[in-house]
């Protein structure tokens, strides 16, 4: 078969998705315009927590009686600034402020301890994320993980995952991060390649290409990585033909993980990207909606081929075990989590605070003895219910038992409405002790879990959307 009828066989088949799209834009689950609001990481949304002491995050906090948590930590520092990113970053930073903000961590890592009353915190999962976490030198990234394995213990450590970049796992100082972070127990790269297209990568203003993103990956394999790659469709300059061929290449780097995500134009972080910018004052420069569908809807199919699944909302497996356990933990099961750095969170049951994104304030509270906490949220019991449904809903499947473990109550007692809605719609089934997604809900996931959000915190107005049974601001 040749590529061109390929592509033509993809898109017939993933027309209906075109058809859903717009009965879900009448029936006012989706926005009139088609926007796109990302939901199911966090809830609250990122952007939308208040301000918060770190006296009153801790008061009545209770620490888990097995100490064990998940721990996420962020090292903001990257060469270049992404087209796409809504971080705060450094970029170019000289090894001078590197030094000071792995000092900072340090104490960051201390104070934390402290407050736990433990004598070392126990990590179930570790993610090491960014920024570009690689973006250090190997003598700055052996420091770090030195110190960081001395007072975290991971000797049950179920998954030590880090988030890279390609560009710093190639030539002989990427070979020496990989050889460092192998000697301190990193198992499993998630490697942002975004794209095998080289147009593409110059409008991303990434600092790879595409022969170099081939390069890491097998740089990863020979060091027994498990191996995930990261694309983004949406983007500027992607079409369903170039999207199609970045996908072929994804299989021929014969990877056992694939995960791939929606351009987020509406700022998710802490920094307005430049994406958002270009929206505003170049909309045609983006990609429709109705493309965007398409892409997603073709990934599916032909990942489908290949034998890789969704084994988590939007990553692609060849086999169940191949995903993040830290991302598992986090949205599924609905464990505490530590963050150390800058703009990292911690949630630890009812409650959620996220790390300053000021690199100056940073620095200020670490040296007055304070955790780095500016915002965050004590959930009520409305809030801890609706954050009890929208993480796992999106991310896997509800679990009963957990549910009721972290509310207190019964999940049949709770939205019933939209429970009936999304059923009545073919959104959601009910099996026994879980609550998941159908396949078209999982489709439109983002969509269908902000029917939980309170009014307060969702991402449009309520006249952004038809005044029909799915418009999230009925019922709520």
């Amino acid at each position: 078969m040749t590529t061109e009828t390929k592509l033509k066989e993809l898109i017939d088949s993933a027309k209906y998705r075109l058809d859903d799209f717009a009965k879900f834009r009448k029936l006012g689950m989706i926005p009139n315009d088609g926007d796109f609001f990302p939901a199911g990481v966090h809830y609250p949304p990122i952007t939308m927590y208040p301000e918060v002491t770190q006296e009153k995050f801790f008061e009545s906090y209770k620490p888990n009686e097995n100490k064990e948590y998940d721990i996420y930590v962020h090292i903001p520092f990257c060469r270049k600034r992404c087209l796409f990113c809504h971080y705060p970053s450094k970029y170019n930073a000289k090894d001078e402020e590197k030094d000071k903000y792995l000092d900072a961590m340090e104490k960051e890592i201390d104070f934390y301890i402290n407050i736990l009353g433990h004598d070392k915190i126990n990590a179930r999962t570790i993610l090491i994320g960014g920024g570009t976490p690689t973006d250090l030198s190997p003598k700055q990234l052996d420091r770090f993980l030195k110190y960081f394995t001395t007072k975290i213990d991971i000797g049950k450590c179920k998954q030590f995952n880090y988030d890279v970049d390609p560009i710093t796992l190639v030539g002989s100082d990427g070979i020496e991060r990989l050889k460092i972070m192998r000697d301190y127990g990193v198992d499993r790269l998630t490697i942002g390649v975004q794209s095998f297209d080289n147009d593409i990568l110059r409008k991303m203003n990434r600092s790879h290409d595409s022969s170099l993103a081939v390069e890491s990956i097998e740089n990863s394999k020979k060091y027994d990585y498990q191996t995930n790659i990261e694309f983004i469709f949406g983007h500027p300059g992607q079409n369903i033909k170039n999207w199609l061929d970045v996908l072929n290449k994804a299989i021929d780097v014969d990877v056992p993980e694939i995960q791939f995500y929606r351009l987020k134009v509406i700022p998710y972080g802490d920094q307005v990207g430049t994406i958002k910018r270009m929206r505003d004052y170049k909309p045609d420069e983006l990609i429709s909606n109705e493309n965007a569908i398409l892409m997603k809807e073709i990934a599916i199919s032909f990942l489908a081929e290949k034998g890789f699944h969704e084994n988590l909302r939007r990553v692609f497996t060849i086999n169940k075990k191949y995903i993040s356990k830290y991302a598992f933990n986090q949205c599924c099961q609905l464990k505490d989590e530590i963050g150390l750095g800058l703009t990292a969170f911690s949630s630890l049951n009812d409650r959620f605070s996220l790390n300053t994104q000021s690199f100056k304030e940073y620095y200020e509270k670490i040296e007055k003895g304070k955790l780095p906490i500016n915002r965050g949220i004590i959930r009520n019991e409305d809030e801890q219910r609706r954050w009890a449904i929208i993480l796992p809903l999106k991310n896997y499947w509800i679990s009963k038992k957990i549910y009721e473990n972290r509310t207190g109550t019964p999940l049949g007692k709770t939205f019933e409405k939209k429970f009936l809605n999304l059923k009545k719609y073919g959104l959601i089934t009910e099996n026994g002790g879980k609550i998941e997604l159908t396949k078209t809900g999982a489709f439109f996931a983002d969509e269908v879990v902000t029917q939980f959000s309170d009014p307060q915190h969702l991402p449009f107005p309520e006249t952004s959307y038809a005044d029909a049974e799915l418009n999230p601001y009925k019922d709520n």
